[in-house]
């Protein structure tokens, strides 16, 4: 069985991905949907991460004749099959159970990257049969650098080769949706997480089988790898000690691509070029973590310019849909992850949600070039009207 069976019934009944949305929402528990749709304080930059797409606009050219749009893009020397990955969020498993499993395998079909969390609830081990050679690992930088290296080894060593080094958490965030929701790790059984579960039959049953969510990546360096003992080990050692020294550390023992990836201001995008990293990612971190930040599109321009093509301009933040990634490209960026989307896509359909998410956005682009008037990646980023 295969998401071919599935395609054309699932492109009719949900076609976009604001339709996964709403069914992720009614299957799976309010706890797990509060942690995938919260942001930090008042949520207004989640919001205008979204917004912020619909004030950009193109004018579309017409009489070109028959256009065949082409979405491959070569970034690090590889070529992909669209300009669009998976981005890493971690805790997966807490929203569906085997997430990361269904993102690898669907990257890997579709030839496109997805990115494993740190704080994932899957391994690097266990995600490597499935992930080819689409396998890039995001890096929150322990205070223990022995910890952050061994980590570096094993993805390395499971095939991952491009490293997301995540700067923009410098301590944690107030998610004080997810504190209202009663979220903890590990969460503490109630009676209202079990009826909420039992109401929910799929994901708990799901949950059952593959266990409950533990972040397994991390859990190896705590204690006695008990849910427990392990987030305890996270609210140690993750955040608060990252300097420059500390990403060429990074960079010269990973054996592959390196990308900064939180990068808000262009005198960090400036210093993260003199320091050699391989690329530069915009990221507000989904509005997660500092809600008086821009919208990650609005930074993205700027940015851009400062690093002047000198390395790929990685991009994410309220993507939801193929032209908001011709929107990203047409501002500066070379290549464009979406996390919450694809998060949607296994909450709502299960095992192949997340190829479906990839055939919704592929097919919102094509139809856009056509629109547009344009046949390849290159030409939307040099789009101007």
């Amino acid at each position: 069985m295969s998401y071919d069976k599935y395609k054309t019934r699932w492109l009719q009944r949900y076609p976009a991905v604001s339709d996964l949305k709403k069914k992720a929402k009614k299957r799976i528990p309010s706890l797990a949907w509060e942690y995938l749709e919260a942001g930090t304080d008042d949520e207004h930059l989640i919001n205008q991460n979204v917004a912020a797409f619909a004030d950009i606009k193109f004018r579309p050219r017409f009489c070109k004749g028959v256009l065949e749009p082409d979405l491959r893009t070569t970034l690090f020397g590889r070529e992909y099959s669209a300009p669009f990955g998976i981005a890493p969020i971690g805790l997966s498993g807490l929203v569906w159970p085997k997430a990361e499993l269904y993102h690898a395998a669907a990257a890997t079909r579709h030839n496109i990257p997805y990115s494993l969390s740190t704080v994932a609830t899957e391994t690097p081990e266990t995600l490597a049969p499935h992930i080819g050679d689409n396998g890039w690992f995001q890096l929150y930088a322990p205070k223990d650098r022995e910890v952050a290296l061994d980590l570096l080894d094993r993805a390395s060593t499971a095939g991952f080769n491009t490293l997301l080094f995540t700067i923009d958490v410098p301590v944690p965030s107030s998610r004080q949706r997810t504190a209202r929701a009663g979220l903890t790790m590990p969460p503490k059984v109630t009676p209202g997480l079990i009826w909420d579960g039992a109401t929910h039959l799929s994901w708990a049953m799901s949950t059952i089988k593959r266990g409950l969510p533990n972040l397994r990546t991390i859990a190896q360096y705590s204690q006695d790898n008990s849910i427990e003992k392990t987030s305890k080990f996270v609210g140690a050692q993750l955040g608060g000690t990252i300097d420059w020294e500390y990403i060429e550390l990074v960079r010269d023992h990973w054996k592959g691509e390196v990308v900064v990836k939180g990068v808000m201001h262009p005198a960090d995008a400036e210093k993260s070029l003199a320091i050699g990293v391989d690329g530069i990612s915009v990221s507000n971190h989904g509005g997660r973590q500092f809600d008086g930040a821009y919208p990650s599109i609005s930074a993205l321009p700027e940015i851009s310019e400062v690093v002047g093509g000198k390395v790929p301009v990685i991009f994410d933040g309220g993507v939801r849909t193929g032209l908001d990634v011709m929107r990203a490209l047409s501002l500066g960026a070379d290549f464009v992850l979406l996390g919450r989307a694809f998060m949607f896509g296994v909450a709502a359909l299960g095992r192949y949600g997340s190829e479906h998410v990839i055939e919704v956005i592929k097919n919102e682009m094509i139809v856009n070039m056509h629109q547009l008037g344009v046949e390849t990646v290159r030409e939307v980023k040099e789009y101007r009207g």
